[in-house]
Protein backbone atom coordinates (compact mmCIF):
# COMPACT_ATOMS: atom_id res chain seq x y z
CA UNK A 1 0.00 0.00 0.00
CA UNK A 2 1.00 3.84 -0.80
CA UNK A 3 2.48 5.59 2.36
CA UNK A 4 1.63 8.61 0.80
CA UNK A 5 -1.84 9.96 2.88
CA UNK A 6 -3.47 13.37 3.86
CA UNK A 7 -1.74 15.49 6.88
CA UNK A 8 -5.55 14.66 8.27
CA UNK A 9 -5.05 10.84 8.03
CA UNK A 10 -1.38 11.04 8.94
CA UNK A 11 -1.86 12.62 12.35
CA UNK A 12 -4.06 9.69 13.09
CA UNK A 13 -1.39 8.16 14.25
CA UNK A 14 -1.06 10.46 17.62
CA UNK A 15 -3.07 8.66 20.64
CA UNK A 16 -3.66 10.55 23.83
CA UNK A 17 -0.09 10.58 26.07
CA UNK A 18 2.55 10.29 23.54
CA UNK A 19 5.22 12.38 23.09
CA UNK A 20 5.62 13.78 19.69
CA UNK A 21 8.90 15.69 18.31
CA UNK A 22 8.80 18.36 16.02
CA UNK A 23 11.44 19.15 13.69
CA UNK A 24 13.22 22.36 14.02
CA UNK A 25 14.21 25.70 12.81
CA UNK A 26 13.21 26.95 9.14
CA UNK A 27 12.36 23.30 8.90
CA UNK A 28 9.25 23.01 10.74
CA UNK A 29 6.71 21.05 9.48
CA UNK A 30 3.61 22.86 10.15
CA UNK A 31 1.25 21.30 7.90
CA UNK A 32 0.97 18.11 10.00
CA UNK A 33 0.99 19.91 13.44
CA UNK A 34 -2.00 22.03 12.57
CA UNK A 35 -3.58 19.17 11.61
CA UNK A 36 -2.67 17.49 14.73
CA UNK A 37 -3.88 20.63 16.61
CA UNK A 38 -7.19 19.88 14.97
CA UNK A 39 -8.10 16.72 16.48
CA UNK A 40 -7.56 17.99 19.84
CA UNK A 41 -10.92 17.65 20.74
CA UNK A 42 -10.00 14.24 20.40
CA UNK A 43 -6.64 14.11 22.51
CA UNK A 44 -5.87 14.24 25.82
CA UNK A 45 -1.87 14.79 27.52
CA UNK A 46 -0.36 14.81 23.91
CA UNK A 47 3.09 16.34 24.88
CA UNK A 48 4.97 18.05 21.66
CA UNK A 49 8.53 18.77 22.35
CA UNK A 50 10.77 20.74 20.34
CA UNK A 51 13.56 23.38 19.83
CA UNK A 52 12.96 26.56 18.02
CA UNK A 53 10.49 26.08 15.61
CA UNK A 54 9.41 28.76 12.89
CA UNK A 55 5.86 29.53 11.59
CA UNK A 56 2.74 28.86 13.84
CA UNK A 57 2.28 26.24 17.02
CA UNK A 58 -1.29 26.69 17.28
CA UNK A 59 -1.33 23.65 19.94
CA UNK A 60 0.75 26.19 22.29
CA UNK A 61 -2.94 27.72 22.58
CA UNK A 62 -3.15 27.99 26.35
CA UNK A 63 -6.92 26.93 25.73
CA UNK A 64 -5.94 23.71 24.26
CA UNK A 65 -3.53 22.89 27.85
CA UNK A 66 -5.69 19.50 28.05
CA UNK A 67 -4.71 18.22 24.55
CA UNK A 68 -1.41 19.67 24.06
CA UNK A 69 1.51 20.50 26.42
CA UNK A 70 4.48 21.98 25.00
CA UNK A 71 8.16 21.18 26.00
CA UNK A 72 10.73 23.56 24.78
CA UNK A 73 14.50 22.44 24.35
CA UNK A 74 14.83 25.98 23.29
CA UNK A 75 12.17 28.32 23.44
CA UNK A 76 10.92 30.26 20.25
CA UNK A 77 8.84 33.35 20.46
CA UNK A 78 5.78 30.96 18.81
CA UNK A 79 5.94 28.87 22.44
CA UNK A 80 6.89 31.34 24.78
CA UNK A 81 3.64 32.38 26.15
CA UNK A 82 3.16 28.36 27.53
CA UNK A 83 5.58 28.80 30.11
CA UNK A 84 3.81 31.28 32.10
CA UNK A 85 -0.02 29.86 30.90
CA UNK A 86 1.13 26.50 32.12
CA UNK A 87 0.80 24.61 29.10
CA UNK A 88 4.18 24.64 28.68
CA UNK A 89 7.84 23.46 29.72
CA UNK A 90 11.34 24.27 29.70
CA UNK A 91 13.94 21.23 29.47
CA UNK A 92 17.74 22.51 30.25
CA UNK A 93 19.67 20.38 27.42
CA UNK A 94 23.12 21.34 26.04
CA UNK A 95 22.61 20.93 22.00
CA UNK A 96 25.64 18.52 21.96
CA UNK A 97 23.65 16.65 24.57
CA UNK A 98 19.89 16.88 23.28
CA UNK A 99 19.76 13.49 20.89
CA UNK A 100 21.20 11.29 23.76
CA UNK A 101 17.63 12.13 25.40
CA UNK A 102 15.99 10.24 23.07
CA UNK A 103 18.84 7.36 22.50
CA UNK A 104 19.17 6.92 26.31
CA UNK A 105 15.41 6.65 26.45
CA UNK A 106 15.42 9.71 28.49
CA UNK A 107 12.50 10.73 26.56
CA UNK A 108 10.81 7.96 24.79
CA UNK A 109 9.40 8.66 21.68
CA UNK A 110 6.07 7.90 20.02
CA UNK A 111 5.73 10.33 17.03
CA UNK A 112 8.46 12.09 15.15
CA UNK A 113 7.01 14.65 12.65
CA UNK A 114 9.88 15.74 9.99
CA UNK A 115 9.98 17.69 7.07
CA UNK A 116 12.23 16.35 3.76
CA UNK A 117 13.11 16.54 0.23
CA UNK A 118 11.26 14.71 -2.21
CA UNK A 119 12.58 10.58 -2.66
CA UNK A 120 15.35 10.97 -5.26
CA UNK A 121 15.62 8.18 -8.11
CA UNK A 122 16.78 5.87 -5.15
CA UNK A 123 14.34 6.40 -2.77
CA UNK A 124 16.65 8.95 -0.40
CA UNK A 125 15.28 12.31 1.06
CA UNK A 126 17.14 15.16 2.93
CA UNK A 127 16.35 16.44 5.96
CA UNK A 128 17.80 20.00 4.73
CA UNK A 129 17.89 22.57 6.90
CA UNK A 130 17.46 21.10 9.67
CA UNK A 131 19.18 18.20 11.27
CA UNK A 132 19.96 18.85 14.83
CA UNK A 133 18.32 15.99 17.05
CA UNK A 134 15.96 15.00 14.52
CA UNK A 135 17.91 11.57 13.29
CA UNK A 136 18.04 10.60 16.78
CA UNK A 137 14.39 11.44 16.98
CA UNK A 138 13.80 8.77 13.83
CA UNK A 139 15.68 6.29 14.83
CA UNK A 140 14.37 6.00 18.62
CA UNK A 141 10.15 7.33 17.58
CA UNK A 142 7.98 3.96 17.01
CA UNK A 143 6.32 6.34 13.98
CA UNK A 144 7.89 8.92 11.58
CA UNK A 145 5.55 11.25 9.77
CA UNK A 146 6.97 13.31 7.37
CA UNK A 147 5.95 16.40 4.84
CA UNK A 148 7.34 16.03 1.57
CA UNK A 149 8.30 19.26 -0.01
CA UNK A 150 9.73 20.42 -3.30
CA UNK A 151 10.81 23.61 -1.89
CA UNK A 152 13.51 21.49 0.54
CA UNK A 153 16.88 21.82 0.10
CA UNK A 154 18.69 18.44 -0.65
CA UNK A 155 21.82 19.06 1.91
CA UNK A 156 24.63 16.67 1.90
CA UNK A 157 25.66 14.76 5.32
CA UNK A 158 23.42 13.09 8.21
CA UNK A 159 20.10 14.49 6.88
CA UNK A 160 19.89 11.58 3.93
CA UNK A 161 17.18 8.86 5.12
CA UNK A 162 15.68 6.22 2.76
CA UNK A 163 11.54 6.11 2.32
CA UNK A 164 11.50 2.99 3.80
CA UNK A 165 12.48 4.12 7.14
CA UNK A 166 9.06 6.93 6.77
CA UNK A 167 5.73 5.64 7.96
CA UNK A 168 3.72 8.10 6.43
CA UNK A 169 4.14 10.37 3.74
CA UNK A 170 2.69 13.77 3.43
CA UNK A 171 2.62 16.09 0.16
CA UNK A 172 3.06 19.52 0.11
CA UNK A 173 4.01 22.00 -1.28
CA UNK A 174 4.92 25.26 1.13
CA UNK A 175 7.73 27.84 1.12
CA UNK A 176 10.74 26.97 3.84
CA UNK A 177 10.06 29.60 6.10
CA UNK A 178 12.86 32.38 5.83
CA UNK A 179 14.08 34.47 8.54
CA UNK A 180 14.42 38.14 7.82
CA UNK A 181 17.58 39.98 9.39
CA UNK A 182 17.13 43.83 9.51
CA UNK A 183 20.34 45.98 8.32
CA UNK A 184 22.70 46.36 10.89
CA UNK A 185 22.86 49.56 13.70
CA UNK A 186 25.84 51.64 13.67
CA UNK A 187 26.05 50.46 17.43
CA UNK A 188 25.84 46.59 15.98
CA UNK A 189 28.43 48.14 13.01
CA UNK A 190 30.95 49.22 15.60
CA UNK A 191 30.60 45.99 17.85
CA UNK A 192 30.84 43.54 14.26
CA UNK A 193 34.22 45.93 13.75
CA UNK A 194 35.96 45.19 16.94
CA UNK A 195 34.94 41.19 16.42
CA UNK A 196 36.39 41.43 13.30
CA UNK A 197 39.89 42.66 14.40
CA UNK A 198 40.27 39.42 16.61
CA UNK A 199 39.86 36.97 13.88
CA UNK A 200 43.29 36.10 11.96
CA UNK A 201 43.69 34.64 8.90
CA UNK A 202 42.89 30.78 8.46
CA UNK A 203 40.83 31.05 11.91
CA UNK A 204 37.20 28.38 11.93
CA UNK A 205 34.34 30.69 12.93
CA UNK A 206 31.21 30.04 14.78
CA UNK A 207 28.64 32.44 15.07
CA UNK A 208 24.85 32.11 15.45
CA UNK A 209 21.55 34.51 13.30
CA UNK A 210 21.29 38.22 14.09
CA UNK A 211 22.55 41.54 13.25
CA UNK A 212 25.91 41.63 14.94
CA UNK A 213 27.24 38.02 13.65
CA UNK A 214 26.05 39.94 10.41
CA UNK A 215 28.29 43.08 11.03
CA UNK A 216 31.41 41.13 12.00
CA UNK A 217 31.12 38.76 8.61
CA UNK A 218 30.76 41.83 6.60
CA UNK A 219 34.37 42.92 7.82
CA UNK A 220 35.97 39.67 6.52
CA UNK A 221 35.91 40.17 3.41
CA UNK A 222 39.65 41.08 2.91
CA UNK A 223 40.66 37.90 5.08
CA UNK A 224 41.92 35.05 3.68
CA UNK A 225 41.55 30.76 4.06
CA UNK A 226 38.88 31.06 7.16
CA UNK A 227 36.80 28.00 7.85
CA UNK A 228 33.07 27.68 9.37
CA UNK A 229 32.34 24.73 11.93
CA UNK A 230 29.10 26.29 13.39
CA UNK A 231 26.04 25.39 15.00
CA UNK A 232 24.18 27.16 12.54
CA UNK A 233 24.52 30.18 9.98
CA UNK A 234 22.61 32.24 7.76
CA UNK A 235 22.97 34.49 4.06
CA UNK A 236 25.73 36.39 5.73
CA UNK A 237 28.45 33.58 4.77
CA UNK A 238 27.86 33.43 1.21
CA UNK A 239 29.52 36.43 -0.24
CA UNK A 240 32.56 35.20 2.08
CA UNK A 241 32.48 31.62 0.40
CA UNK A 242 31.74 32.91 -3.13
CA UNK A 243 35.18 35.25 -3.23
CA UNK A 244 36.88 32.20 -1.23
CA UNK A 245 37.26 34.24 2.28
CA UNK A 246 35.67 31.19 3.62
CA UNK A 247 37.24 28.23 1.79
CA UNK A 248 37.90 25.66 5.11
CA UNK A 249 41.13 24.68 3.98
CA UNK A 250 42.97 24.65 7.52
CA UNK A 251 39.77 23.39 9.45
CA UNK A 252 40.83 20.56 12.10
CA UNK A 253 37.55 18.67 11.31
CA UNK A 254 35.74 18.28 8.15
CA UNK A 255 38.76 19.89 6.71
CA UNK A 256 37.37 21.41 2.92
CA UNK A 257 33.60 21.75 4.10
CA UNK A 258 30.98 23.71 6.26
CA UNK A 259 30.26 22.38 9.14
CA UNK A 260 26.42 22.86 10.80
CA UNK A 261 23.34 21.10 12.22
CA UNK A 262 21.05 23.91 11.07
CA UNK A 263 20.69 26.98 9.08
CA UNK A 264 18.15 29.85 8.86
CA UNK A 265 17.89 32.69 5.85
CA UNK A 266 16.76 33.95 3.09
CA UNK A 267 15.51 32.08 -0.47
CA UNK A 268 19.27 32.74 -1.47
CA UNK A 269 20.43 30.70 1.30
CA UNK A 270 18.16 27.90 0.74
CA UNK A 271 19.29 27.79 -3.32
CA UNK A 272 22.47 28.13 -1.94
CA UNK A 273 22.95 25.13 0.06
CA UNK A 274 20.45 22.50 -2.06
CA UNK A 275 22.75 20.19 -3.68
CA UNK A 276 26.00 21.67 -2.72
CA UNK A 277 28.66 19.36 -1.66
CA UNK A 278 31.05 22.13 -0.03
CA UNK A 279 28.07 22.07 2.87
CA UNK A 280 27.83 19.36 5.40
CA UNK A 281 24.90 19.08 7.30
CA UNK A 282 25.62 16.92 10.42
CA UNK A 283 23.37 15.68 14.06
CA UNK A 284 24.21 18.39 16.80
CA UNK A 285 25.76 15.60 18.78
CA UNK A 286 29.10 15.63 16.11
CA UNK A 287 28.61 19.37 15.23
CA UNK A 288 28.51 20.84 18.95
CA UNK A 289 31.24 18.35 20.56
CA UNK A 290 33.66 19.98 22.15
CA UNK A 291 36.19 17.32 21.35
CA UNK A 292 35.27 18.10 17.57
CA UNK A 293 35.44 21.85 17.67
CA UNK A 294 38.64 22.10 19.59
CA UNK A 295 40.23 20.33 16.89
CA UNK A 296 40.23 23.44 14.67
CA UNK A 297 43.41 25.81 15.25
CA UNK A 298 42.30 29.34 15.84
CA UNK A 299 38.30 28.02 16.60
CA UNK A 300 36.47 31.95 17.11
CA UNK A 301 33.21 31.18 18.97
CA UNK A 302 31.05 34.36 18.58
CA UNK A 303 27.81 34.45 20.71
CA UNK A 304 25.16 36.78 22.31
CA UNK A 305 24.02 37.48 25.52
CA UNK A 306 21.23 38.84 27.32
CA UNK A 307 23.07 40.54 30.60
CA UNK A 308 26.73 39.87 31.47
CA UNK A 309 27.88 40.72 34.68
CA UNK A 310 30.98 42.42 35.63
CA UNK A 311 32.81 39.23 36.82
CA UNK A 312 32.03 37.84 33.27
CA UNK A 313 28.98 35.97 34.40
CA UNK A 314 26.62 35.35 31.14
CA UNK A 315 23.31 35.38 31.33
CA UNK A 316 21.66 34.09 27.63
CA UNK A 317 18.66 31.92 28.26
CA UNK A 318 16.18 34.57 30.63
CA UNK A 319 15.31 37.62 31.57
CA UNK A 320 15.06 37.42 35.58
CA UNK A 321 13.55 34.46 36.53
CA UNK A 322 11.50 34.37 33.29
CA UNK A 323 12.71 32.08 30.70
CA UNK A 324 13.33 33.53 27.31
CA UNK A 325 15.61 30.70 24.85
CA UNK A 326 17.27 28.58 25.82
CA UNK A 327 21.18 27.50 27.03
CA UNK A 328 21.45 25.92 22.87
CA UNK A 329 25.23 25.52 21.76
CA UNK A 330 26.74 28.41 23.40
CA UNK A 331 29.22 26.58 26.27
CA UNK A 332 29.69 23.41 23.65
CA UNK A 333 31.38 26.65 21.30
CA UNK A 334 32.57 28.53 23.78
CA UNK A 335 34.28 25.56 25.62
CA UNK A 336 35.79 24.54 22.17
CA UNK A 337 37.16 27.27 21.41
CA UNK A 338 38.84 28.06 24.43
CA UNK A 339 40.36 24.55 24.27
CA UNK A 340 41.39 24.97 20.42
CA UNK A 341 45.18 26.16 19.63
CA UNK A 342 44.95 29.55 19.39
CA UNK A 343 41.01 29.58 19.88
CA UNK A 344 39.42 32.71 21.41
CA UNK A 345 35.62 32.85 23.32
CA UNK A 346 33.83 35.67 22.99
CA UNK A 347 30.48 37.32 23.95
CA UNK A 348 29.17 40.45 21.75
CA UNK A 349 26.32 42.46 22.75
CA UNK A 350 25.37 46.49 23.06
CA UNK A 351 26.13 48.08 26.45
CA UNK A 352 21.97 48.99 26.59
CA UNK A 353 18.70 47.90 26.01
CA UNK A 354 16.48 49.63 23.64
CA UNK A 355 15.28 50.76 27.13
CA UNK A 356 18.77 52.08 28.00
CA UNK A 357 19.12 49.41 30.86
CA UNK A 358 22.59 48.83 31.39
CA UNK A 359 23.32 45.14 30.05
CA UNK A 360 26.73 44.95 31.81
CA UNK A 361 25.68 44.62 35.49
CA UNK A 362 27.49 44.19 39.14
CA UNK A 363 25.48 41.49 39.30
CA UNK A 364 22.44 39.39 37.16
CA UNK A 365 18.83 39.68 37.81
CA UNK A 366 17.44 37.94 40.74
CA UNK A 367 16.66 34.53 38.87
CA UNK A 368 18.64 34.79 36.00
CA UNK A 369 20.19 31.85 34.63
CA UNK A 370 23.95 31.50 34.18
CA UNK A 371 24.91 29.96 30.79
CA UNK A 372 28.46 30.60 30.46
CA UNK A 373 30.31 30.75 33.85
CA UNK A 374 32.98 33.66 34.61
CA UNK A 375 35.63 30.91 34.26
CA UNK A 376 35.24 30.19 30.51
CA UNK A 377 34.45 33.52 29.20
CA UNK A 378 37.66 34.99 27.23
CA UNK A 379 36.58 38.34 25.47
CA UNK A 380 33.34 40.29 26.05
CA UNK A 381 32.51 42.84 23.35
CA UNK A 382 30.46 46.36 23.06
CA UNK A 383 30.02 49.09 21.41
CA UNK A 384 32.37 50.62 23.97
CA UNK A 385 35.57 48.29 23.26
CA UNK A 386 36.97 44.75 23.72
CA UNK A 387 37.20 43.23 27.46
CA UNK A 388 39.73 40.76 27.66
CA UNK A 389 39.08 38.36 30.73
CA UNK A 390 41.20 35.42 30.56
CA UNK A 391 43.62 34.97 33.62
CA UNK A 392 42.01 38.01 35.48
CA UNK A 393 41.73 38.58 38.73
CA UNK A 394 37.77 39.85 39.52
CA UNK A 395 39.05 43.07 40.46
CA UNK A 396 40.92 43.45 37.30
CA UNK A 397 37.78 41.94 35.14
CA UNK A 398 35.41 44.59 36.89
CA UNK A 399 37.70 47.21 35.81
CA UNK A 400 37.69 46.04 32.32
CA UNK A 401 34.16 45.58 32.29
CA UNK A 402 33.31 48.71 33.22
CA UNK A 403 35.59 49.99 30.45
CA UNK A 404 32.78 48.71 27.90
CA UNK A 405 30.21 49.83 29.82
CA UNK A 406 28.02 52.81 28.78
CA UNK A 407 29.19 55.84 29.85
CA UNK A 408 26.24 56.98 31.84
CA UNK A 409 26.59 53.51 33.32
CA UNK A 410 29.87 52.94 34.74
CA UNK A 411 30.46 54.44 38.03
CA UNK A 412 26.85 53.01 39.51
CA UNK A 413 28.05 49.82 37.70
CA UNK A 414 31.81 49.82 39.31
CA UNK A 415 30.39 51.46 42.77
CA UNK A 416 27.29 48.82 43.55
CA UNK A 417 29.67 45.90 43.07
CA UNK A 418 32.14 47.46 45.14
CA UNK A 419 29.23 47.59 48.10
CA UNK A 420 27.92 44.73 47.21
CA UNK A 421 30.53 42.82 47.49
CA UNK A 422 31.74 45.05 50.83
CA UNK A 423 35.16 44.79 49.56
CA UNK A 424 37.46 47.99 49.80
CA UNK A 425 38.45 48.74 46.03
CA UNK A 426 42.06 48.35 44.99
CA UNK A 427 43.72 46.67 41.66
CA UNK A 428 45.17 43.29 42.87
Amino acid sequence: MSKYVTAEQAVQVVKSGDRVYVQAAAASPTVLTKALTQRASELKNVEICHLHTEGEAPYANPELAASFHVNSFFIGANVRHTLKAGNGSYTPVFLSELPNLFRKNVLPLDVVFIHVSPPDKHGYCSLGVSIEASIAAIENAKIVVAQVNPNMPRTFGDGILHESEIDYLVDVNVPIYPHHIEPFTPIEEKIGEFVASLIEDKSTLQMGIGSIPNAALSKLTNHKDLGLHTEMFSDGVIDLIENDVINCNYKGTTRGRVLATFLMGSKRLYDFVDDNSFIEMKESSAVNDTARIRKNPKMVAINSAIEVDVTGQVCADSIGGKMYSGVGGQMDFMRGASLSDGGKAIIALPSQTKRGESRIVPFLKQGAGVVTTRSHVQYIITEYGIANLYGKTLKQRVAEMVKIAHPNHREWIDKAYYEMMDIKKMIC
